[in-house]
This record gives structure tokens, C-alpha cells and sequence, in this order.
């Protein structure tokens, strides 16, 4: 049993009518290769019930704290009834991706049932060509995307043969029980006494990095007040400056429905270490070009592509996986809740030639992680830690809806989770592609992207608000012209002569591909330094 941290606690307290805060994502399997040839509803309760005290996270429920007084527990439900979190349905004729997309969009917008594990899976048959879908969401509370990634590796195997997974060596000792009311009130009294010395620290922790964080970064003089907050606290050094964090107005922000539309989409993932590899640069440093690009695009066909470049969170893992995925005690160990931060960066929307923008966003991601690297990562949590729970779950809706209103600190979030490089299957199906759905809030915008390398794809997975985004197809249509340009730019530099659109803003008039260009041994030792980059994984 566990108290929630105020970072935990704050992603219930930001649901509302319009928002719900969990993450998911869409495997699509091919099951001739099973046994059987087909994968039951039957077959997947029988690898959960085998499996569950593999990922805590499914078998954990919320111990509210009376009237909201603190943060909630999590405390071990044994008897978790399986039947009611695993559903299945078939999908109307012809099955294809519309007809998937359609029913994913109207789950993903439904919030869990807090009265139980907050957990569903959906087994989804009906796809063209036999083939079989499961999607599943956890609240963003319970998992990160370290243990996302580790409950998704527990349930599959490496083979089409099922793999034996040992029983816990002993029986299980009687789950605690939540405290009692007493104790409940008596932990929150003591917290209400300590809370505002806790708020001064977070408050502290969080000035010092006041020029990195979104909204507070645009407030006059934001880099010399982190500057005297770190010299204050003992720490003088002058870190690496952020560029301009200021979100342009776009028509992803604003205030939010309750629906959803969501679209999938992929690329080869060998096409996108081709380009990193040509150009001496990360994986991710393609991936957040092709977002770039992509939105670009849609706000190009739109008619509303702002003269500033658009700003991305990107979530970032702070603890590393407890195991090799697919290992018997890939969660065993019990984690559950979120232990991530977030890089803020520009994604170079403004620039209109190909190579310069592939120039741009890797220069902005390289200062946005020499800045992660030396400050303080605990941001997000200590933002979070200044506010009462009693007060938070009340106030969280109504400030994001207004800063929805108002204007917001980010024009999106972006993920991109590091994925497993060989097939895997679930009861002997095989996956084909995996795509990971996020979360969209008033505050962060109307669109999320989140991508998954598996096997040999990148796999997208595209979450709008359908009042902020009504063709969210497009999107994943833009990020395969995206990648075509890329590797169009590395087959024929000169093509990046013409700019993309007849915008004022095209810049000089001369060929930026050598901007991108390096020598071999450049590129030689920014592999070497990419090698050792920590990945980007989502919240």
C-alpha cells in the first residue's frame, strides 16, 4: 500500500466532462500463427489471469481519502474480476482502418471506472484480412511509459509458442487494507501542516529552472530569476539557455470537446536511421522533424501557419525498465505511478526548407537535453506538489480550461517510445504494428502524436479533439510526405533549393542542405554520442 504522489494525483485531478487522462494503445495481431489459428476473449482472460502478478498496475484500485482531503492510496485488489475489464467486439464491414479507428476514438474518450483497477482492454475482431486488434488503456496515474512498455512486454512472448511463466514462489500474504478513517484524516492533518514548507522547496526547485518550464518561461525576466534562484540555492553555474518557449496561437489550442477521432499511420523504420545516420543524428531527432513537418503541413492546407515555430513537450522516463522485456518478473516488482519529466523544445514549423528544418529541430532537441541533463528534472512534480489535493481537484479542470482560453503553455505533446526489434505474440498471434495513444488536454492542445519503433516500423498513433483537428487522416498522411522528403533530401540535396511553400518567410535564397552536412568523422562521434542518449519514452 502507497499514498499517490501529487504528480500521480494530479492526472485524476485533471479529468473533467471534457478530458479523460488515460493511455493506451492499438496492436494489431495476425493469429494464423497461433495454435488454433484464431484469439479468443477465452484465450486472452487465461494469459491475464496467468500473467496479472506480472504488471501491478492491473491489480491495483484507489483508497479515497474522505472529501478529497489528500492524495488517495493504491492498495492490492486480489480478486480483481477480469470479465468486467476485458471486453470484445466485431467491427461493421469492410473491417479496415476507418472502421477501427472509429471505435478506438470512441473508447479512448470514455473515462475508466475509478471504483476498480483503472484498466480495459478491448479485443477487437472483424479486420480485413482475419486479422485481430486489441486495444488497451491504463490511467495515466498508474503507469509511466516505462511500465507501460513493461506490462505490454509481460502479457507477449517472443515466440508463437507461449512461454512458461513461474507462479509467485509463494503464496501471497493478505493485501493490506486501506487505512482506516482515522488514519486517513489523521495523514491528512499532518500533511495540511507540512504542505506549505513542501510547497516553499518545490517552489524553490522549480524557480531554478523557471526559463525551461511552459508559461512561467515567457514571464519577464524568467532567466535572470532562475539564474538568482540557482545562485541562492548554491548552485552559480550559468546553464545552457533555452531558445524562445513562447507557444504561437494555433488551431490545435483552445478549449476542448469530449470526443475524440484518432488515425494511425507508419513508416519504415530503416528509412528513418538512414536519414539519422546520414545526417550524424539520433532516431529521435528524425522523429520530431517528421512531426514538425507534418504540422506544418496541416497548418499550411489550413491557412493558419503561425510566423513562430510551434512548442512540443516531450515526455521523458526518469527510471529505467526493471527488466528485459519479456522476462518472467518484468514488473514483479510491484512499481506502479509515473516517475517522468518533460523536455520543452521549438519544432521548427517556421522553417520552409527541408534541411533546415531538419537542421533546426535537431539543434533545438540538442539544447533541450543539454539543459534536461544538467537542471533539475523534478519540475513537473514540484509544479504539482505546490497545490493542496482538496484544492487541486477542484481547480486542475477549471485552470486548464482556461489556459485553454487564454493561451497555451504548449502546442502539444510528443512521445516516442523505444520498441522491441523482433516479433512478438499474444497466445501465438503475431503483432503486426503497435500504436500508442495519448492523452489531449485543454492546457496541452487539441492533438497528441505518439510513435513506437516495433520490428521494423515506427508506428503513430494520432489523438485530436475533432472540433480542433476535423481531419485527423491527414496528419498521418503528412508524416509519410514528410518522410519521402527526407529521403528525397538525402537522394538529391539539391532538391532542398525550393521551399516547400511560397511563404514570405523562405529565408535566403541559397542551398541550407550543407547546414545538415558533416564529415565522417563528425558523424562518427555524434553516433557514438547519440548511442549513449538516453531515449525519449512517453508519459
Amino acid at each position: 500500500m502507497r499514498q499517490l504522489t501529487a504528480l500521480d494525483a494530479q492526472f485524476l485531478s485533471v479529468e473533467s466532462a471534457t478530458t479523460a487522462a488515460h493511455v493506451a494503445g492499438v496492436a494489431v495481431f495476425d493469429p494464423s500463427s497461433s495454435p488454433s489459428g484464431i484469439l479468443t476473449r477465452e484465450a486472452l482472460l487465461t494469459l491475464l489471469r496467468e500473467r496479472l502478478h506480472l504488471a501491478a498496475p492491473l491489480r491495483m484500485r484507489l483508497a479515497d481519502v474522505p472529501f478529497g482531503l489528500d492524495r488517495p492510496y493504491w492498495i492490492d485488489d486480489p480478486d480483481v474480476d477480469l470479465g468486467a475489464h476485458v471486453h470484445e467486439t466485431t467491427l461493421p464491414a469492410p473491417g479496415g482502418e476507418g472502421e477501427l479507428a472509429a471505435y478506438v476514438a470512441d473508447v479512448h474518450a470514455r473515462r475508466l471506472d475509478r471504483s476498480r483497477p483503472l484498466w480495459e482492454a478491448h479485443l477487437i475482431d472483424g479486420l480485413a484480412g482475419g486479422r485481430v486488434a486489441l486495444y488497451m488503456k491504463v490511467h495515466h496515474c498508474a503507469i509511466d511509459g516505462v511500465t507501460g512498455s513493461e506490462i505490454l512486454t509481460a502479457l507477449l512472448d517472443p515466440s508463437p509458442q507461449p512461454r512458461l511463466v513461474k507462479a509467485p514462489a509463494s503464496p501471497s500474504p493478505a493485501p493490506p487494507q486501506p487505512p482506516g478513517l482515522l488514519a486517513m484524516l489523521a495523514g491528512a492533518i499532518t500533511r495540511t501542516i507540512v504542505q506549505p514548507v513542501e510547497a516553499l522547496c518545490s517552489l524553490a526547485r522549480a524557480a531554478a529552472d523557471l526559463d525551461a518550464i511552459p508559461v512561467l518561461s515567457a514571464l519577464p525576466d524568467a532567466r535572470l530569476v532562475a539564474q538568482a534562484a540557482r545562485a541562492l540555492a548554491g548552485d552559480p553555474r550559468r546553464l545552457p539557455e533555452m531558445p524562445p518557449l513562447a507557444a504561437p496561437r494555433t488551431p490545435f489550442n483552445g478549449p476542448i470537446s469530449a470526443a475524440r477521432a484518432v488515425a494511425f499511420g507508419s513508416v519504415p523504420l530503416a528509412e528513418v536511421r538512414r536519414v539519422a545516420r546520414a545526417f550524424g543524428m539520433g532516431p529521435n531527432d528524425v522523429v520530431m522533424t517528421l512531426c514538425a513537418s507534418a504540422l506544418r503541413r496541416w497548418l499550411l492546407a489550413h491557412d493558419a501557419l503561425p510566423d513562430r515555430p510551434l512548442v512540443a513537450a516531450v515526455p521523458v522516463a526518469l527510471r529505467a525498465a526493471a527488466a528485459s522485456p519479456g522476462t518472467a518478473d518484468g514488473t514483479a516488482d510491484g512499481r506502479v505511478g509515473n516517475r517522468i519529466s518533460a523536455m520543452i523544445t521549438p519544432l521548427a514549423t517556421d522553417v520552409a526548407r527541408p534541411g533546415e528544418r531538419l537542421a533546426a529541430v535537431r539543434a533545438a532537441l540538442g539544447a533541450a537535453k543539454r539543459r534536461f541533463a544538467v537542471s533539475h528534472r523534478s519540475w513537473l512534480d514540484d509544479v504539482c506538489a505546490m497545490v493542496p489535493n482538496a484544492f487541486a481537484a477542484l481547480a486542475t479542470p477549471l485552470v486548464f480550461r482556461l489556459a485553454g482560453v487564454a493561451g497555451a503553455g504548449v502546442n502539444l505533446v510528443v512521445s516516442n517510445v523505444p520498441g522491441p526489434r523482433r516479433p512478438l505474440y499474444l497466445c501465438g498471434a503475431r503483432m503486426l504494428s503497435y500504436h500508442p495513444l495519448s492523452v489531449v488536454t485543454d492546457a496541452t492542445g487539441g492533438i497528441s502524436i505518439t510513435c513506437a519503433s516495433y520490428d521494423d516500423r515506427l508506428d503513430f498513433g494520432v489523438v485530436v479533439c475533432p472540433t480542433r483537428v476535423p481531419d485527423v487522416w491527414s496528419v498521418t498522411g503528412h508524416l509519410r510526405e514528410a518522410m519521402d522528403e527526407l529521403v528525397a533530401l538525402l537522394d538529391d540535396p539539391s532538391r532542398d533549393e525550393a521551399p516547400d511553400d511560397a511563404s514570405p518567410r523562405d529565408g535566403l535564397g541559397h542551398d541550407p542542405a550543407p547546414a545538415v552536412r558533416q564529415t565522417a568523422q563528425e558523424k562518427q562521434r555524434e553516433e557514438r554520442e547519440n548511442e549513449k542518449r538516453e531515449d525519449m519514452v512517453p508519459a
